[in-house]
């Protein structure tokens, strides 16, 4: 499923125009991303919880080489779904 694919059914379901579901649709994804930028944890009750966590530096290898490196430290965005959506995905 695409942004457009996303904004065709925000579409349907509300009756905005095709315009301003876009528009909503990227307003949301701008806040979830400057909340994450910001290190804050998403909870969207049904849903699941978005939440960026610090991945400390660790020695990896180069698989062609076999050669020793270091993975930088850095920041992931980790999501569990809730229990709500797994049910709903099992069914």
């Amino acid at each position: 499923m695409t942004k457009a694919d996303i904004a065709e059914k925000i579409q349907t379901t509300t009756g905005l125009s095709k315009k301003d579901s876009a528009a909503l649709m990227e307003s949301v994804f701008a806040i979830m991303k400057e909340s994450l930028e910001a290190g804050e944890t998403i909870k969207i009750s049904g849903f699941g919880v978005f939440e960026p966590k610090q991945k400390n530096a660790r020695r990896g290898r180069n698989p062609q080489t076999g050669e020793a490196i270091t993975i930088e430290a850095r920041k992931v965005i980790t999501f569990k779904p809730s229990n709500v959506l797994k049910d709903a995905i099992n069914k």
